[in-house]
């Protein structure tokens, strides 16, 4: 009886070269703003054509990990915490993650984020706050969305703990957990109110170094956050959904 072999995969070379393009940008030899190689030196160096290193490049491009400064030229760049957040929001969504997972991840990092908020706040991001707070009070008054205003506020308190692994651990938590809560605010009437009476104690909390009044409260919203869910009637165990699906779906 013949033994059973896999097929054996090759990979394409222009994935090998972005790969080894990867490693040089993580392990430093490439660093943010410097140049690229050029193609026929590309060529050169992985023994490949221009197609083949025009593919490696548009990888490296839709990873975010170099922009082309004209046509000819390109640099090493650092993805922004959004980009990285798109990624990894679209494995989160692929995983079918249910609201309930996403509500415990974000139950861990929210609280001590505000707690370091209020350890390090700075006049400038105090300033962003209380903006935040007047456009807030102001679409509930109109009835409009308070979902981006939302989205921004606790970006604002994130920025504010200067962790950085912090920060870019939330990212994609974030771009799901609150368009998720859209659907709440249209289904319960005192969702908005609550929501921006929390915020402000938050930023009262935050602007007075309060540590552990930041903390316990910001817990205490995040808390509030699932009953709203329950008082809403939805499945907690429902897997979430894109940012623009939760849109459609809260309309």
């Amino acid at each position: 009886m013949e033994a059973a072999f896999e097929k054996i995969r090759t990979v394409p070379a222009y994935r090998v070269l972005a790969e080894a393009m990867i490693e040089r940008i993580l392990d430093g030899r490439l660093r943010e703003g410097d140049p690229l190689p050029t193609e026929a030196k590309l060529c050169e160096m992985f023994g490949v054509n221009r197609s083949t290193v025009r593919e490696g490049i548009r990888v490296l491009e839709e990873a975010n990990l170099v922009r082309r400064e004209h046509a000819k030229k390109m640099v090493v760049t650092r993805p922004s915490e959004a980009e990285v957040g798109k990624q990894l929001e679209r494995a989160l969504v692929l995983h079918e993650i249910v609201f309930d997972e996403l509500w415990q991840a974000m139950s861990v990092l929210e609280p001590p984020m505000a707690r370091l908020a209020a350890a390090r706040a700075t006049p400038e991001a105090l300033e962003r706050l209380d903006d935040n707070l007047r456009r807030t009070e102001l679409a509930l008054k109109a009835g409009e969305s308070l979902v981006e205003l939302d989205i921004e506020f606790h970006g604002i308190v994130a920025g504010m703990s200067g962790n950085r692994a912090l920060v870019l651990a939330r990212e994609p938590l974030s771009r799901l957990f609150y368009p998720a809560f859209a659907a709440v605010m249209t289904r319960v009437p005192v969702a908005g109110k609550r929501l921006l009476e929390a915020h402000k104690t938050i930023v009262a909390a935050i602007r007075a170094g309060d540590e552990d009044g930041a903390e316990a409260w910001m817990e205490k919203h995040v808390q509030d956050f699932r009953r709203g869910y329950q008082a809403a009637k939805l499945d907690l165990q429902s897997p979430v959904a894109s940012p623009h699906r939760a849109a459609a779906r809260a309309e």
